[in-house]
C-alpha cells in the first residue's frame, strides 16, 4: 500500500520534500500556513553545488539553472579597500521568491496538491497514522507528518515541548536591488566588504542589476514589530551612517536602491535535540536551521528532502526510517551550522580586532583554498540508488 505523507510548510523544503517523496513512491500533500503563497517574498539566496546537485537527482537543476546568477568567486576587502582574500566557492545566486515559485509550480504540475490558510495546530498519532488539525478547524490524515515548517516550526512544538529556542547571532539581514549604478567589479563575484561598523556584501547581476545585502549589528534581538516600525527610507538612513567614511561602493549602491528589504533578525540552531517522534519528523531550517553566513540554508533543505525519501522508500518501519534520515543527517547539518556560526561571528565590527583580523583573515583563506578545506561541505554527493539500512 503506497504511503501517505502530510508535508507542513509550502516554502522551499515543503515542495521539494514532496518531490523526494512522489520518486520515492508517497504520496503527500502540503500545507501552508498562509492563504497564499511567498511570491515576492524575501530577497534572495545562494544555492551552493551540492545543494543543485541534490535538485539534480529530482530533474529540478534545469528549472533553477536560468534563474539569477552563478557566483563561484568571493573577493573579501576591508574597511579601506584593501584586498584581504580571493577564494572560489561554486554556487548560484537567486531571488528567494523565484526559486520558491518556480519549485511550488513545479510540484504542483507533477500532481502535488498545495493548500493554503491551514496553519497547523495540533497534530497526534492514530492507530495507523496521523492526524493533523488545522487553526481553520480543519483537518487531514496520512500515514506521516514532516515538518517543513521553518525556524519557528509548530511540528517541533509538538515533537518534543521542551525543544530549545532559535539561537539569535547577533546581526540583522536587510539589502536589496540597485538600478542605474556601476560599482567596482564584474557578474560572477560575490564582493564582500568588512566595514568598520557594518557588513556588506554585493553581485553585479549580467543585467547591470546589483543585488546587496548589509548586515547591522544589534546585540539585541529586536521584536517583530519593532523591525516593522522601521520604514525602508529609515534603513536606508541608518545603513548610510554605518558605511560613513568606508571605503567602498557601498553608500552608492544604497542611494540608488528603490526599495530598501525589511530587515530581519538572524538565527541558528546549534542542536535540536529530537527530530521524530512515532509518526511525525522534521527537515530543513525546523531541525538545523543555519545562519545566512553559511550559504547553505536551502542546500542543505533540499538534502534532507532527498534524504528523507529514500530512508522512507527502503526502510518499511516509519519510525525506523526517521532515525535512519537522523543518523545520516545530524552530523553533516550541525557541522554547517557551526560554520555558519564562524562566519558569522567574523563580520561582527572588531570581532577579533580589524587589525588582527586583516592579518590572519588571508592566511587563513589561502590555506583554505590550498587544502580545499570546505570540500566536506560543497563537494557533498547523494546518490539515489544507493540503499538506506535500518
Amino acid at each position: 500500500m503506497t504511503k501517505r505523507a502530510l508535508i507542513i510548510g509550502g516554502g522551499i523544503a515543503g515542495p521539494v520534500t514532496a518531490m523526494a517523496l512522489q520518486r520515492a513512491g508517497i504520496d503527500s500533500e502540503v500545507f501552508e500556513a498562509y492563504d497564499r503563497g511567498a511570491e515576492g517574498v524575501g530577497a534572495f539566496l545562494t544555492l551552493a553545488v551540492n545543494g543543485l546537485e541534490a535538485l539534480r537527482l529530482l530533474g529540478l537543476h534545469d528549472l533553477v539553472c536560468d534563474l539569477g546568477m552563478d557566483t563561484p568567486v568571493m573577493e573579501i576587502r576591508n574597511a579601506r579597500g584593501k584586498l584581504l582574500a580571493t577564494t572560489s566557492q561554486p554556487s548560484r545566486t537567486l531571488r528567494r521568491a523565484d526559486l520558491y515559485q518556480a519549485l511550488r509550480d513545479e510540484a504542483v504540475r507533477r500532481g502535488v496538491r498545495i493548500h493554503y490558510g491551514k496553519r497547523l495546530a495540533d497534530a497526534s498519532a492514530t492507530s495507523n497514522g496521523v492526524r493533523a488539525v488545522f487553526a481553520d478547524g480543519g483537518e487531514a490524515e496520512g500515514d506521516l507528518l514532516i515538518g517543513a515548517d521553518g525556524l519557528r516550526s509548530r511540528t517541533r512544538a509538538l515533537i518534543d515541548p521542551g525543544a530549545p529556542r532559535a539561537r539569535y547571532v547577533g546581526l540583522l539581514n536587510t539589502g536589496g536591488y540597485a538600478e542605474g549604478v556601476r560599482p567596482p567589479g564584474r557578474p560572477g563575484v560575490c564582493y564582500f566588504i568588512f566595514g568598520r561598523r557594518c557588513f556588506f556584501g554585493y553581485m553585479i547581476h549580467p543585467n547591470g542589476e546589483v543585488w546587496w545585502f548589509a548586515n547591522p549589528p544589534s546585540r539585541r534581538e529586536m521584536t517583530p514589530e519593532e523591525l516593522a516600525a522601521i520604514t525602508p527610507e529609515q534603513w536606508r538612513a541608518r545603513l548610510m551612517d554605518l558605511f560613513e567614511g568606508d571605503t567602498g561602493p557601498m553608500r552608492e549602491i544604497i542611494a540608488a536602491t528603490p526599495r530598501i528589504v525589511p530587515a530581519w533578525n538572524t538565527y541558528d540552531f546549534p542542536r535540536v535535540p529530537k527530530w521524530f517522534g512515532e509518526r511525525m519528523v522534521i527537515v530543513g531550517d525546523a531541525a538545523h536551521a543555519t545562519s545566512p553566513s553559511s550559504g547553505q540554508g536551502a542546500s542543505m533543505a533540499i538534502e534532507d528532502a532527498v534524504v528523507l525519501g529514500k530512508c522512507l522508500r527502503d526502510v518499511p518501519d516509519t519510525a525506523d526510517a526517521f532515525a535512519a534520515f537522523e543518523r545520516l543527517r545530524r552530523e553533516r547539518v550541525e557541522r554547517v551550522v557551526a560554520q555558519g556560526k564562524r562566519n558569522g561571528d567574523g563580520k561582527a565590527p572588531g570581532a577579533g580586532g580589524a587589525f588582527v583580523r586583516d592579518l590572519i583573515l588571508p592566511v587563513i583563506m589561502r590555506q583554505v583554498e590550498k587544502r580545499n578545506a570546505l570540500a566536506w561541505m560543497h563537494d557533498y554527493r547523494i546518490t539515489w540508488d544507493d540503499r538506506v539500512a535500518a
